[in-house]
């Protein structure tokens, strides 16, 4: 048979002297209905036995031809069954009628017995490849029978074993295409790799490199994943030369890989390199937003979503997900605050015309956003604007979301900010509720924030031994879940321990429970030791117990960590006053103004302010200062939320 693609006749036991190929009598067949006139009826009649002596007088072949050829018959005309009984006759050793084993097997495929079609795939494979140990060359003629079967068996085999479930025979097969030249065209090899990549990314079966194909030493792929990228990328390659065209699945299948193993800013060296027109231009942008905002390189994906927004694109269609992505960054940083709003009210507008979710979303993002603007703003006006509109958009969000715990946890936090803490506790106790119901939330992040919110709340509502419970619960849920974690969610989660630390810490300075207060500073210390408001809290403890001395070198140290730290800049002025000479009131009075210019919404720095002006006899000044610092408690938050 393998001598077929020269030209050779092979030598049957009972061949006629000058045989036709199996091509030649195919025609012949196609015209014996003209001979005997009720060919067709008698092929349903007719047993197989009765069929194979027929041809065999007809056509003179011998008994494998023409069970093959009957088989084939059969095959075209649907009746697989009747197929499938013709080729269990056929004995591949004698004949080597590959075409028929290729028949016989898509026959078990089309009767779904899956694992024997693939045995018999195998059969051809293991022939073929004993003929071309070294694979088949350019040489071979592109017209050859035998090269045309081989090429469909290749193809057809690791489908079969996906369909049969055996995955790792699937892999194997795979790379059994690609491992030696088989004169496949350069579209097959492609897909082949494709498909390999995709089976290596998706399949759930681990597979290693078997040691023969280990070829490139300490480069060699380690698992699925290294694999299935490295094809990928020999895919990414042959679109950038021009030898195949692009395919967006290979992008996808290249997005999920990378994003699997974090390698965001590497993905999105690929996006950028995607050629002019594979992407439009909105959606490139957005793509490559997405992938520097994952690689935790906000502002540059910030940057990008400017430009969907920008006079440039005014002239084409609007792209909402890059817009509510904007608002999402921008409500992360109160310094994009502003650019925050302007992406929100953009995509508020767009989503009348599209669905109530956007416009939801949108309406969220938008009440962050006015909130952090709020809480940068110098002017009280426009502070007083801010938290206004903060409230109105995330209430109207909640119109349509209010199942969204993101929402109830923002609205809780925001009344907490604007004093409403009756709200803000409600919305707290609404947010915990939400999450505790959602086994899969219990102990995140989220929850974490939520136990601190609540027991700011408690101490604002003068509740100190429920907030020390709380507090206890916090830090319980923190040790407990130590673990395996994203850096960024240790960096998060060590900052609320941190911050619980702290909070209790001044808690404890308040009962004058200087012990206990002390611990909770060093716990905070132990965690950040170069965080400014643990030695700021350090030094309210020394305050409390007039160690002045050492409570200004706390401070000295806060400052030095963070010079613009505008707590321990005020209580450096606060103990300056406690020493009461001359010298000492007007550096006081310096820190203070100094104050006043970092943060003038800070009422502790007015009202010590007054106290210096009183002290100096300024009365008329002292009222001014007095007054101010009590209209700015009024509206002051009960903890500044960063």
């Amino acid at each position: 048979m393998l001598c077929a693609c020269s030209g050779e006749q092979f030598k049957f036991e009972d061949a006629l002297q000058s045989p036709e190929s199996l091509a030649t009598r195919d025609f012949l067949a196609s015209g014996l209905s003209s001979w005997t006139g009720d060919w067709e009826s008698k092929l349903d009649d007719v047993q197989v036995d009765e069929a194979e002596s027929t041809l065999k007088e007809a056509l003179s072949l011998n008994f494998e031809e023409a069970r093959a050829l009957l088989g084939r018959l059969e095959y075209q005309r649907g009746n697989f069954d009747a197929a499938l009984q013709v080729f269990q006759g056929i004995d591949i050793k004698v004949s080597l009628l590959l075409e028929a084993i290729l028949l016989k097997a898509k026959s078990l495929e089309e009767l779904e017995h899956f694992r024997d079609a693939a045995k018999e795939c195998n059969i051809i494979l293991e022939v073929v490849e004993a003929a071309f140990p070294s694979g088949m060359h350019e040489g071979i003629a592109e017209d050859c029978k035998l090269q045309e079967v081989f090429h469909k068996v290749l193809v057809l085999l690791p489908n079969l074993w996906k369909k049969a479930g055996f995955l790792s025979e699937a892999i194997t097969a795979y790379r059994r295409v690609l491992v030696k030249p088989w004169n496949l065209d350069p579209l097959r090899i492609a897909n082949v790799q494709k498909d390999l990549a995709a089976t290596l990314l998706y399949g759930g079966v681990e597979t290693s490199l078997p040691a023969h194909l280990q070829v490139w030493g300490s480069a060699t792929p380690n698992g699925n994943m290294e694999e299935a990228i490295l094809l990928l990328l020999i895919l990414v390659q042959k679109v950038a030369y021009g030898e195949i065209k692009w395919d967006a699945d290979i992008m996808d299948h290249l997005t999920f890989a990378f994003t699997v193993t974090g390698q965001f800013e590497l993905l999105a060296g690929f996006v950028e390199q995607a050629l002019p027109g594979i992407y439009e231009r909105a959606n490139r942008w957005y793509l490559l937003a997405l992938c520097y905002a994952a690689a935790d390189r906000n502002e540059v994906a910030l940057n990008l979503l400017k430009k969907v927004s920008g006079q440039s694109e005014a002239n084409h269609k609007p792209h909402i997900p890059a817009l509510l992505f904007g608002s999402k960054l921008s409500s992360q940083d109160p310094k994009h605050a502003l650019y925050g709003i302007t992406f929100a009210r953009n995509a508020i507008d767009l989503a009348d015309q599209a669905n109530d979710h956007f416009k939801g979303q949108a309406h969220k993002f938008l009440g962050v956003c006015y909130g952090n603007a709020a809480r940068v703003s110098i002017s009280d006006s426009e502070r007083a604007h801010f938290q206004k509109e903060s409230l109105t958009s995330l209430n109207s969000a909640a119109l349509n979301m209010k199942e969204d715990p993101e929402l109830v946890f923002n609205l809780s936090l925001e009344n907490a900010v604007q004093r409403n803490l009756d709200v803000a506790f409600d919305n707290a106790m609404m947010y915990s509720n939400m999450v505790n119901n959602d086994s899969g939330r219990a102990g995140s992040l989220d929850q974490l924030e939520l136990l601190r919110l609540r027991a700011v709340l408690q101490i604002a509502q003068e509740q100190p031994k429920q907030a020390i419970e709380t507090y206890r619960i916090l830090l319980s849920l923190i040790q407990a879940q130590r673990g395996p974690q994203s850096d960024l969610e240790n960096v998060a989660e060590r900052k609320i321990e941190m911050a619980a630390w702290q909070d209790l810490a001044t808690i404890y300075t308040k009962v004058d429970s200087w012990r206990d207060a002390e611990i909770c500073v060093n716990k905070a210390k132990s965690v950040d030791l170069y965080s400014p408001k643990s030695w700021h809290t350090s030094g309210l403890l020394f305050e409390a117990q007039s160690l002045y001395k050492e409570a200004l070198v706390s401070f000295s140290i806060a400052l030095s960590i963070e010079p613009d730290y505008v707590p321990s800049i005020v209580s450096t002025a606060i103990v300056l006053v406690q020493i009461g000479n001359e010298s000492s009131l007007q550096i006081a009075r310096s820190f203070l103004m100094n104050a006043v210019r970092l943060e003038p919404t800070n009422h502790d720095t007015w009202r010590n302010l007054g106290l210096i002006a009183k002290m100096e006899g300024s009365l008329e000044q002292a009222v001014e200062y007095f007054q101010a610092a009590y209209e700015l408690e009024m509206s002051a938050p009960v903890e500044a939320f960063k």
